[in-house]
């Protein structure tokens, strides 16, 4: 299985700290955040991992390389200046990614989850990691119920940013620059969407203040690496 890690956004809510670095690269105790991600998925047995890049992308490759660093292998899908946003730099990656279902995550986010966990193949279009809602985002996005997404429900959930898909998702739309949410909808509404709910470890690395508590709070390990 391969992994796509979305690590092309301009990260605004981020600045001043992303007018000079990209925000998969900002340091989380002491590792660059994507970091956090490419040993954990190694430590899942998947190896193979594509990452998009955007903003101040050329950082990127600059500092990773081929990823042999993390024991993992690297392939680059660049786009340009104004990124794609999640759906179109899924759609851009698909020829890197094969014909297999593959997992996707966000750069920006710190978790302990296990990817070793997902699904190898979702039973719809997709498989999604659900949280419980964090406090600047109490709403939620998506319901659960015996294992399936849906649109609508009393118990709301957020999307983690981390699922697992099939190449068909989005493979019929055309390149361009579109969001992953609104193919998720479609697909959920269709009863293509399966998911599950992550108790453990989760931040959404949106703004400074946000990393800067991450960093602050002691006595934690990542328990993947």
């Amino acid at each position: 299985m391969k992994a796509l890690i979305f690590a092309a956004g301009k990260g605004e809510r981020m600045r001043p700290l992303t007018d000079t670095c990209p925000k998969a690269l900002l340091q989380v105790r002491g590792m660059p955040l994507i970091g956090w991600h490419l040993a954990a998925l190694r430590a899942a047995g998947i190896v193979d991992i594509v990452i998009n890049t955007g903003w101040l992308g050329e950082q990127l490759p600059a500092q990773l390389g081929d990823g042999s660093a993390y024991g993992v292998n690297i392939q680059w899908s660049h786009e340009p200046p104004e990124p794609l946003e999640t759906g179109g730099g899924m759609r851009r990656a698909l020829h890197l990614l094969g014909d297999a279902p593959f997992v996707a995550t966000n750069a920006d986010i710190y978790t302990d989850f296990d990817y070793a966990s997902l699904p190898a193949a979702p039973t719809g279009l997709a498989h999604l990691v659900l949280v419980d809602n964090p406090q600047h985002h109490p709403r939620g996005d998506f319901a659960l119920r015996a294992g399936r997404v849906h649109l609508c429900g009393s118990e709301r959930l957020t999307f983690s940013g981390i699922g697992v898909y099939r190449p068909e998702l989005v493979a019929h739309y055309p390149e361009g620059r579109y969001g992953l949410a609104p193919i998720l909808r479609e697909a959920i509404d269709f009863g293509q969407v399966t998911g599950e709910h992550h108790r453990g470890r989760w931040s959404d690395i949106g703004t400074p203040e946000r990393l800067a508590l991450l960093n602050e709070q002691a006595g934690h390990a990542h328990p993947r690496v």
